[in-house]
């Protein structure tokens, strides 16, 4: 009876950690993705490596990430340097285009193998200073 005990509580720990991951992600990008609805669909399909759709009124934009699956991690790294390449240009509340293009920006940069403080580097910005903001 104690090791199943002991085994539920270390294989139910990641999964609430991942699950609050998750959770904390699309709280934090709900504003930039425009509903929470986009927010999940971003983090979900970045995380997942499946299609994302964004909408806003009666427009849609879908695109499928070129990474494939990415830790939690990642995906907000991802979704911070889209922001923050986005805060550039002064956009802080992007159309579903405007987000899809910076995203798949910063993806395919990823795709060909760069890090994250490269493609950062690439933008002119440090990846620490757009986490700590």
């Amino acid at each position: 009876m104690l090791k199943k005990t002991l085994l539920t509580l270390v294989l139910g720990l990641p999964l609430a950690v991942l699950a609050q991951s998750e959770s904390q992600l699309v709280d934090r990008y709900t504003a930039l993705a425009g509903s929470r609805q986009n927010a999940t669909s971003l983090v979900t399909g970045l995380r997942e490596g499946r299609q994302v759709t964004l909408t806003r009124g009666t427009t849609t934009q879908t695109f499928t990430p070129p990474t494939g699956t990415m830790g939690y991690g990642n995906v907000d790294n991802a979704l911070a340097l889209a922001q923050a390449s986005l805060a550039q240009r002064n956009i802080t509340q992007p159309t579903p285009a405007q987000l899809q293009a910076s995203v798949m920006d910063v993806l395919k940069l990823r795709a060909d193998g760069q890090g994250w403080g490269q493609i950062a580097q690439s933008y002119g910005i440090k990846l620490g200073d757009v986490k700590r903001s």
